[in-house]
């Protein structure tokens, strides 16, 4: 349900406007200054503020200020003085949403909220990647700005969870190709044979089941932009023609000998450093380079602290219930910046997910992480493994006995190791595992 917070030291311009709101399902809080509007928004989530700029006190631009400062995607609408053009003008300059003179016509009033809340909608793909104030955190995204005006393909590097997607959305949106196709495929989700048909398209007859000839994703990409995700699972044998393509533009179907050209743009993303699958011999130095013509790294959670009590508020509103307040406590936020989030962003939105859902409204404590770590203590000792180990043949161990601990239940050990489905998938796949059929079950 959507929340406003309306701020008028007029009390009867207060309970005129919160009756009106309230009558049309708006979960609504009024304050009678500034310092009182601050107090109930740090309280709570709030979709809308409307509020009064001439006050006792802090105006309303001030306020406004503060607001944009802690919530940068919360709205704004001012009411300001009748005839007032500095107060419009200051307004529009501010960053206001929009503004209204007093007296109010509560039509256009709310003929005004419902634009901002068209605008805001329209806006919250791209808001949802830009979520955080840290240095690095936005270092990363002036980084994917410059990428998105310069045309030319992106490798995106980084750890699982971090938003590697998102990034390579943003890019997409803000670049000229934006009113083109984004089209994503994952290169771990297919066998060799399927990746390439999936990738570059196949003719009629080209293998047994292919009735009809279709196009690849090459082709769906032409005038936009593809995604090549999790390009370091690209079997080897694949890679040259990936090569040829990216190159050149050009490719053949699968059982055709008819050339395709496309105009696109490539980003790729990895989990893995791609230099240490090159000096693995697991992907080629002359394809690494081709897709590296501009190299963005995304920073892990752990290096973004300070983003974590704004992340955790905007999955909070992402996934409550409408007509159910929900909120997280000071004390359990201070004990979510104090995790290490080895599944990063992704993790952290499992957790408050799961949060919500499991919450029956009101403010959620601390019992949620510690129900969280109950959750990992369901693992047993890690083995006191000796030093020389591989980071790799780390990982590999850990994966195995996770899956050994949770009897093959792949979603479980992903709830456990803090990472996604699709990852430990991948992890099975990449390191032999033994498939579900091997575990006994109950």
């Amino acid at each position: 349900m959507k929340r406003l917070l309306i701020v008028d030291d007029d009390a009867g311009m207060r309970a005129a406007l919160e009756a009106r709101f309230r009558r049309r399902g708006w979960l609504v809080d009024v304050a009678v200054n500034s310092a009182d509007a601050l107090a109930k928004f740090r309280d709570g989530l709030h979709t809308l503020v409307i509020t009064d700029v001439r006050m006792p006190g802090q105006d309303g631009f001030e306020l406004m200020r503060e607001i944009q400062n802690s919530s940068p995607r919360t709205a704004v609408i001012l009411l300001t003085a009748y005839g007032c053009v500095p107060d419009a003008v200051e307004a529009m300059r501010s960053g206001a949403c929009d503004y209204l003179v007093k007296p109010v016509c509560f039509e256009k009033l709310e003929l005004a909220v419902e634009q901002v809340l068209r605008r805001a909608q329209e806006q919250s793909k791209e808001t949802e990647s830009l979520v955080g104030r840290s240095p690095v955190w936005q270092q990363a995204l002036e980084r994917a700005r410059q990428a998105a005006a310069a045309d030319a393909d992106v490798l995106i590097e980084a750890e699982s969870g971090t938003g590697k997607e998102l990034v390579a959305r943003l890019i997409h949106r803000l670049s000229n190709r934006r009113e083109g196709p984004f089209v994503a495929v994952n290169c771990a989700a297919f066998p060799e044979a399927l990746l390439e048909s999936e990738l570059f398209g196949h003719a009629k007859g080209a293998f047994t089941g292919a009735i009809d000839a279709r196009p690849g994703k090459f082709e769906t990409a032409s005038g936009g932009t593809l995604l090549l995700d999790e390009v370091g699972e690209m079997p080897l044998a694949l890679q040259p023609k990936l090569l040829r393509a990216l190159q050149e533009r050009e490719f053949d179907r699968l059982g055709s000998n008819q050339t395709v050209r496309v105009d696109i743009r490539v980003i790729a993303t990895t989990n893995r450093p791609l230099e240490a699958s090159i000096a693995e011999g697991r992907f080629r130095a002359d394809l690494y380079y081709r897709l590296n013509v501009i190299p963005l790294a995304l920073p892990p959670l752990r290096d973004r602290v300070g983003d974590i009590p704004e992340l955790a508020q905007y999955f909070t509103q992402l996934y409550g219930e409408p007509g159910r307040q929900t909120g997280l406590s000071p004390v359990l936020l201070a004990r979510l910046e104090q995790h290490s989030w080895p599944g990063n962003v992704r993790e952290l939105a499992n957790f408050v997910r799961r949060a919500v859902a499991l919450s029956r409204g009101g403010e959620i404590g601390v019992e949620a992480f510690d129900h969280g770590k109950a959750l990992a203590a369901a693992l047993p000792r890690l083995p006191e493994w000796k030093a020389g180990l591989s980071l790799v043949e780390m990982e590999r161990r850990l994966f195995a006995m996770t899956l050994e601990a949770t009897n093959g239940n792949r979603a479980r050990a992903a709830e456990l190791l803090g990472v996604s489905l699709r990852t430990v998938r991948n992890k099975v796949r990449e390191y032999g595992l033994p498939p579900r059929s091997n575990y006994v079950h109950d």
